[in-house]
């Protein structure tokens, strides 16, 4: 970097820095969910996120990073932010260290020295070649627009970077944007709709006319949390023909407020309707989407005299999906027609600890490869990414699939190669993985793709909600969390399913969980707090809140 262009960065960060200074008494942490706080406290944070975005995308040659300002399911008054790395997925784990170092640096100074040795260590050339483009989107909080701000004066702050504003969007819209933009491919707003709705279309023309059994019913009923996925969802409904969508918690003016009362969030832990729903909605699909949209549940109201809920969540999703998708396989490569063609696929699924047990077994009695990781989706996704096709969903709903760009090459010659014979059964299970390939989005889990996953999939195999709810049956289960004095005195390993430190309470937990039918229990210490979760699972509720109980006591007994 030449001496004046030096000179102008220290300028920048300096005065950027001397802008936003650290609040009195706060620490952030970057997450899973990036830097997350009371929106009021959180502008340091943000923009010291954009410097850090920025020097991302000059390390990696310029690609595209993405800068999403929300809280997710979180109160409205709270606020976050997390960045994208070029894939669409969590930024690098090897750079959230440093995240926490700049985004605590007490003063301009220190941030200045930060800033200047990572980038000495990490060779990343500031003032050469290659700049930075950031994107940026935030959610309707009221807090957005202000953190928007401090973000691009962060990005503006390293020498030739650029930000690009692509306005209000649901956190799945512009983690698919930086994904889209860096495979050269159209990334507005417009052309995510467009992708949706035209694969949605495709894979509604693929059902097989033939196929009888239960007509689904159009109407869907959806709890929009309040925020952006309603909004977003009520612009593009009158483009998704087969499909009478009516939402709720819509995120206009008066009609509730964000994540309170209503959400997948909310839904998906209280197993209750949420707001603005009531007896006329009995038996009648409904779904939820959380407050930035990457999390989907479904839920239909059994009876007019409580507010319970039969509860599809993320465990039942990925299992619809990997039945559908083991199908269309199935159809290609044992078809038994006279057309010599196959589709070598490693189908892969990934979950975490916290997939209820009936889940997995669920899973492993269709033959399928299931596989476990730490509880978080950068793990998840990593994991996935193993696989010519890997699916992955937490309980809560936040979830997606993964396809190789080889098996998407290999998918496209199959459809080419049989094209002559659009009767054919097998072409035909070609096309509906190409579409799903196109409908789901393969960056992040996105709740407004999921939905029109699901959708179509329901359509295809002629399923009542209720079939779907009888796939299996829940094991009851129970979360406890305990307070301890310091989390990291507990170690775990086999993707958070066994405790090694302190060695005497993984035999514990054995000799507890041997007294339960069905018996199933793990603890982890929390990312964010000093308390222990504790799940449980037995086959009747009062098992499972006995096991979760006794393993807690145990916990509190040796750390608390």
């Amino acid at each position: 970097m030449a001496a004046d262009q030096e000179q102008e960065q220290r300028r920048r960060l300096l005065d950027v820095a001397s802008r936003f200074p650290l609040p009195s008494g706060c620490r952030f942490s970057y997450g899973t969910a990036g830097f997350r706080a009371d929106g009021a406290t959180m502008a340091p944070a943000v923009c010291r996120a954009g410097i850090l975005a920025a020097l991302r995308s000059v390390k990696l040659a310029g690609a595209a990073v993405g800068i999403v300002i929300t809280a997710s399911h979180n109160p409205i008054g709270d606020n976050g932010v997390k960045i994208a790395d070029p894939d669409g997925g969590m930024m690098d784990q090897q750079w959230e260290p440093f995240a926490d170092a700049l985004a605590n640096a007490p003063d301009p100074d220190a941030l200045l020295q930060m800033v200047l040795q990572f980038v000495k260590d990490e060779g990343i050339p500031l003032g050469g070649h290659h700049t930075a483009q950031v994107l940026l989107g935030r959610d309707t909080r009221p807090t957005g627009e202000y953190l928007l701000d401090a973000a691009l004066q962060g990005i503006n702050a390293i020498v030739g970077a650029h930000a690009i504003d692509m306005g209000i969007l649901t956190t799945p819209q512009l983690h698919w944007m930086v994904w889209s933009k860096n495979k050269g491919t159209k990334a507005s707003e417009s052309d995510y709709f467009t992708q949706l709705i035209n694969s949605f279309r495709r894979m509604l023309e693929l059902l097989p006319k033939d196929k009888g059994g239960y007509e689904l019913a159009k109407k869907l009923i959806v709890d929009g949390a309040n925020g952006i996925g309603g909004v977003k969802l009520e612009q593009m409904k009158a483009e998704l023909s087969g499909l009478d969508i009516i939402v709720r918690n819509s995120g206009k003016e008066g009609e509730g407020i964000l994540n309170h009362l209503c959400g997948a969030d909310f839904v998906q832990k209280e197993r209750v309707t949420p707001h603005g729903f009531g007896p006329e909605d009995v038996g009648v699909r409904c779904a939820s989407l959380d407050g930035d949209a990457d999390r989907l549940v479904y839920f239909q109201m059994s009876s007019s005299s409580d507010n319970k809920v039969d509860l599809v969540d993320g465990d039942k999703i990925l299992s619809l999906f990997a039945l559908f998708i083991r199908e269309q396989l199935d159809v290609i490569n044992n078809n038994g027609s006279q057309v010599d063609k196959s589709l070598p696929a490693r189908l892969g699924i990934v979950q975490t600890a916290y997939a209820n047990g009936a889940s997995t077994q669920f899973l492993k009695g269709l033959g399928l490869e299931v596989v476990f990781t730490p509880t978080g989706v950068k793990y998840l996704h990593k994991k996935a990414l193993e696989y010519d096709i890997g699916i992955y969903f937490e309980a809560n709903g936040h979830g997606t699939v993964v396809f190789s760009e080889d098996f998407i090459s290999q998918l496209e010659s199959l459809s080419n190669d049989l094209s002559s014979q659009a009767a054919n059964s097998q072409y035909h299970a070609a096309m509906r993985l190409m579409a799903a390939t196109q409908l789901i989005n393969q960056a992040v889990g996105d709740a407004l793709s999921g939905l029109l996953l699901v959708e179509a999939i329901l359509q295809y195999k002629r399923w009542s909600f209720q079939n779907w709810c009888e796939l299996y049956s829940d094991l009851p289960s129970r979360q406890l969390k305990v307070k301890v004095v310091d989390r990291s005195s507990i170690v775990t390993t086999d993707a958070e399913t066994k405790v090694s430190q302190p060695s005497s309470l993984q035999e514990l937990i054995d000799k507890e969980t041997a007294n339960y039918t069905q018996g199933r229990c793990f603890v982890r210490p929390s990312g964010t707090e000093d308390v222990v979760r504790v799940y449980a699972e037995a086959s009747t509720q009062v098992e499972a809140d006995s096991l979760a109980k006794s393993v807690a006591h145990h916990v509190e007994r040796l750390l608390g």
